[in-house]
C-alpha cells in the first residue's frame, strides 16, 4: 500500500512571520514569469499545498490522468506532473478511431507507439480509450464503404431492344432451353426499381447450353468493334458463358469476362450472390466476312438449381466506333491516356498527376488526380487544375460542365471559368470517397477561353473523370446515365461488423503487450437510459453510429472481439456520463451490461465519467455510486474534472472545488468496496488553455493552474485519496500572527 503520510518537515523558511495583510500571495502566479492567473489564496495555505507530496503517494488505488499524447511528449512540464503524480494515463484523443485509422481503413500506430513506450519507460500504465463510440470516428471512411455503389452506363447508344425483355413477352428473343424458367421479375435489378431476367436452371442441367436465352439478330457495320455487357448474380455459386451464331468465326471463345486487368481467358465465368458486370469486346476480325448481323446466347446451364438474374436496364450492346454522345468542348476529359491538355494554374508543384488503379478511375484506364496539402475555405484558387476548351464560349449560349470526382476524404470542389475578366463560379460541392456526379449549368459572358478545378477549400487528395463541357449539341446517341445502387441494410450490416472486427482485432493484437485495461464501449446510453439507435440526429462530421447498422449487439460483439484478440485477464470497460445526474440513465447502463453478458460478452467494469460541477446533487452522486457498486462490477470515476465556469475564480470558488473533489472522492472510497475499487482517473492536468481548447474551456476544472502550480482542489483531491487532511500531520503549524 502507498504512503498516506507526509514525513515532517521541518525548515525555518517555510513558518510565516508577517502581518496579516501581508500573509495573502496571488493565487496562479508562477514567481518565474510573475502572471496573474486567478484569485488570491491564503499564503498559509499555499505553503501548506506546497508540501504535499504527489498525489499517487496518498492512493491505495490506481489513480489516473486523462491526457493529451502531443502535451505529453511535447510539453516537459506538463510531462514531469504527470509522471510524478499518476500510475495510469488514458490518452484523450489520440487511442481512438478518428485519429488512427485513415480513409483507406488503415491504422497509424507511430504516434501511440511512441506514446506507449514513453509512459513504459516512466512507469506508467496505459489505459486504451476508446475502442467503440459514436463520436472521435473517421465517419467519412465508415460511411464511405457502405456508400452508394454508382457504375458506369453503357459506352454508347445500347443497339439492343429491350422492350420486350422488360414487358416479359420475350418478343424477338429465343427461349431456346428455358430450364425451371425463363421470366421477367419486377424491381430485382440492379436498383430497386429496375427489372431483372431470372432464369433458372434445371435440377439435372449440366451443359451450358441447358439453359439458354438467345437474342435477336443485332445489325453491325462491317469493320466496327462492338461490346456486349451486363450485370449478373445468382442465388448460389452459378456459371456461365456467351457463345454466338455462326456469323462470328469463333463461336465459343475463351475471353478475361471481367475486363480485369491481366485477367486469363476462361471457356466460363463464375457467378456469386453479388452484383458484377460481364463484358465481351468483339473485334471486326471476329466476324465472318460479309457478316451484317449476329446473335449472342447466355448460355447459363452448368451447374443445377441455379437462379440467375441479369439486370434488364444495363443488358447492351454499343457500336465503340459509332459517333455517340455529345460534342465535348475540352479535348481530354476521360484521362484514358494521361492529362495532357490539363495543368496547374495554383498550388503546390506536385499538386497535379495521373492516376490509375481502379478505386481511383471511374470509367476507363485513368483519371486526374489533384492533391490540395492545405485548407482555406475561403481561398478555393490556391489548388487550381485547368484547361482550354476548343472555342470560346458564346454570350448568352447555356453550357453544361458536369464531372465524376471522389476524394479520400470528405472534401470541397467548385469550377470557374477563366479568363478572370469573365469567370464565372460554381457554389461549393462536396465530395466523399465515393464517386459523385456534379453538374454545373452556366449562361456564358462571352470569351471564356476554358475552366478549372478549384480544390483549395479542403486539404485532401481527389480524384476527377469524365470530365464533359457541353453546349446540347449531339453527333449521335451517347453512353447511357450511371447507375446508383444502394446496399441493402444486410449488406451494411456486414461490412461494418467486418470493419468494426478488423478496428478491434488490430488494435488489441497490436497493443496486447502493452496495454491491459480498456474502454470498449462508450457512451452507449441515452439520457433516459435506453439505448442509442443511430436516430439522435447528430450532425458532426465525425459522427458515426455503429448500433445504427448492427443493432443492439453492436457492444455484444465488439466485448467479445477485445477478449477474442486480447488478453484473458485484461480488464474491460463501458463508459458513460451524467450517471450522477441522470439515475435512470445509470439503470439502463447497468441493465445494459447484463444484456450484453447474457448474449455471450464478458464485461468486467462500469466507468462513470463524472464531468460536474460545484452544484452536482451529492445525493444523487451517492446513489450512483450504490447502485453501481450493486452491479459487482469493477467500478471506475474514469473522467473526474469539476467545472467552475470561470478563468479567474474567487477563493471561495476554489475551496468548493476543492471540497467537492474531496466529497466525490470520499463517496467512492465508501460506497464502492475495495474489491470493486478499479481507481480513479483525473480528467486533464491543468486549466492551461493548451488542455482546454475544445473541452470546457475557461472553466477552470483541474488540479493544477495554467502555470502548472498547485490549486487547492489539489489539496481537497490528495485528503480524499488519504482519508484525511493531510496537511495537519506537518511539522510547523502555520499560523498567522
Amino acid at each position: 500500500m502507498k504512503s498516506k503520510y507526509i514525513i515532517p518537515i521541518i525548515a525555518s523558511s517555510l513558518m510565516i512571520l508577517s502581518s496579516c495583510d501581508d500573509n495573502l500571495m496571488e493565487w496562479g502566479k508562477d514567481p518565474s514569469h510573475g502572471e496573474v492567473t486567478g484569485a488570491e489564496l491564503p499564503l498559509a495555505l499555499v505553503e501548506k499545498i506546497s508540501r504535499y507530496e504527489p498525489l499517487k503517494n496518498y492512493s491505495d488505488f490506481p489513480l489516473g490522468n486523462g491526457i493529451g499524447i502531443s502535451l505529453y511528449m511535447s510539453d516537459a512540464a506538463y510531462r514531469k506532473i504527470v509522471n510524478e503524480n499518476f500510475d495510469e494515463v488514458t490518452p484523450g484523443y489520440e487511442m481512438k478511431h478518428g485519429a488512427m485509422v485513415n480513409a483507406k481503413g488503415e491504422i497509424n500506430f507511430t504516434n501511440v507507439d511512441a506514446f506507449v513506450a514513453a509512459t513504459k519507460s516512466a512507469g506508467l500504465k496505459v489505459f486504451g480509450h476508446t475502442l467503440i463510440w459514436h463520436s472521435n470516428q473517421n465517419a467519412s471512411y465508415l460511411n464511405g464503404i457502405i456508400a452508394p455503389t454508382v457504375i458506369p452506363g453503357s459506352s454508347g447508344t445500347n443497339v439492343l431492344d429491350l422492350a420486350s425483355i422488360k414487358a416479359g413477352t420475350f418478343t424477338g428473343w429465343a427461349r431456346n432451353n428455358p430450364g425451371k424458367g425463363i421470366t421477367t421479375v419486377a424491381n430485382s435489378g440492379l436498383t430497386s426499381t429496375s427489372a431483372a431476367i431470372q432464369l433458372a436452371s434445371s435440377a439435372t442441367s449440366s451443359q451450358a447450353y441447358n439453359l439458354q436465352l438467345t437474342s435477336p439478330n443485332v445489325p453491325i457495320v462491317s469493320g466496327h468493334n462492338y461490346e456486349l455487357s451486363f450485370y449478373i448474380k445468382s442465388d448460389v455459386a452459378g456459371k456461365g458463358r456467351i457463345s454466338f451464331g455462326n456469323t462470328l468465326n469463333n463461336q465459343y471463345p475463351y475471353k478475361n469476362w471481367y475486363s480485369t486487368t491481366n485477367g486469363t481467358e476462361t471457356e466460363a465465368f463464375a457467378t456469386t450472390s453479388s452484383w458484377q458486370q460481364v463484358k465481351i469486346k468483339l473485334a471486326p476480325g471476329d466476324f465472318k466476312t460479309g457478316s451484317t448481323t449476329f446473335q449472342f446466347n447466355l448460355d447459363l446451364g452448368y451447374l443445377p438449381n441455379v437462379t440467375y438474374l441479369i439486370d434488364a436496364n444495363t443488358l447492351a450492346v454499343v457500336d465503340l466506333d459509332a459517333a455517340t454522345g455529345p460534342v465535348n468542348l475540352i479535348a481530354n476529359g476521360t484521362f484514358n491516356s494521361g492529362i495532357s491538355g490539363w495543368s496547374r494554374a495554383n498550388g503546390a508543384a506536385d499538386a497535379l498527376s495521373a492516376a490509375t488503379g481502379a478505386s481511383n478511375v471511374y470509367e476507363g484506364s485513368g483519371s486526374m488526380k489533384v492533391v490540395n496539402a492545405t485548407s482555406t475555405p475561403a481561398d478555393q484558387w490556391r489548388t487550381q487544375i485547368q484547361t482550354t476548351f476548343t472555342s470560346a464560349l458564346v454570350a448568352g449560349k447555356s453550357y453544361t460542365i458536369s464531372y465524376m470526382i471522389r476524394s479520400e476524404a470528405n472534401g470541397s470542389v467548385r469550377c470557374s471559368t477563366t479568363p478572370g475578366s469573365v469567370a464565372s463560379y460554381q457554389g461549393d460541392q462536396t465530395t466523399t470517397t465515393a464517386w459523385k456526379l456534379i453538374e454545373w449549368k452556366i449562361t456564358a459572358k462571352g470569351g471564356e477561353t476554358g475552366f478549372g478545378f478549384d480544390l483549395g477549400g479542403a486539404a485532401g487528395t481527389y480524384y476527377i473523370d469524365n470530365v464533359l463541357v457541353t453546349d446540347g449539341t449531339s453527333s449521335g446517341g451517347g453512353p447511357t446515365a450511371p447507375i446508383t445502387i444502394e446496399k441493402t441494410e444486410a449488406e451494411k450490416a456486414k461490412i461494418i461488423g467486418d470493419a468494426m472486427t478488423d478496428w478491434i482485432s488490430k488494435m488489441m493484437t497490436h497493443y496486447k503487450t502493452g496495454v491491459f485495461s480498456w474502454d470498449v464501449v462508450n457512451e452507449p446510453m441515452k439520457e433516459d437510459g435506453t439505448l442509442r439507435n443511430g436516430t439522435e440526429g447528430d450532425t458532426a462530421a465525425d459522427y458515426f453510429s455503429w448500433v445504427k447498422y448492427l443493432g443492439k449487439d453492436y457492444a455484444v460483439t465488439a466485448f467479445k472481439l477485445a477478449r477474442q484478440y486480447g488478453n484473458a485477464t485484461d480488464k474491460l470497460f463501458i463508459n458513460d456520463y451524467n450517471l450522477e445526474s441522470r439515475l435512470d440513465k445509470c439503470d439502463g447502463l447497468i441493465e445494459y451490461v447484463k444484456y450484453i453478458e447474457s448474449k455471450g460478452g464478458t464485461v468486467d467494469g462500469i466507468g462513470t465519467q463524472m464531468h460536474i460541477g460545484l452544484t452536482t446533487d451529492k445525493d444523487k452522486i451517492v446513489q450512483m455510486f450504490q447502485k453501481l457498486a450493486a452491479s459487482g462490477k469493477l467500478i471506475k470515476i474514469s473522467e473526474l474534472d469539476i467545472r467552475l465556469g470561470t478563468a479567474t475564480p474567487t477563493v471561495a470558488q476554489q475551496a468548493s472545488q476543492a471540497e467537492m473533489y474531496q466529497y466525490v472522492i470520499d463517496m467512492y472510497k465508501k460506497y464502492i468496496p475495495v474489491p470493486q475499487q478499479y481507481g480513479i482517473t483525473i480528467w486533464g492536468v491543468s486549466d492551461n488553455a493548451k488542455e482546454h481548447e475544445y473541452w470546457l474551456p475557461n472553466e477552470s476544472p483541474n488540479l493544477w493552474d495554467a502555470n502548472y502550480v498547485r490549486k487547492h482542489a489539489y489539496k481537497g483531491a490528495a485528503d480524499g485519496l488519504a482519508g484525511k487532511d493531510v496537511s495537519l500531520g506537518f511539522s510547523g503549524e502555520l499560523v498567522k500572527p
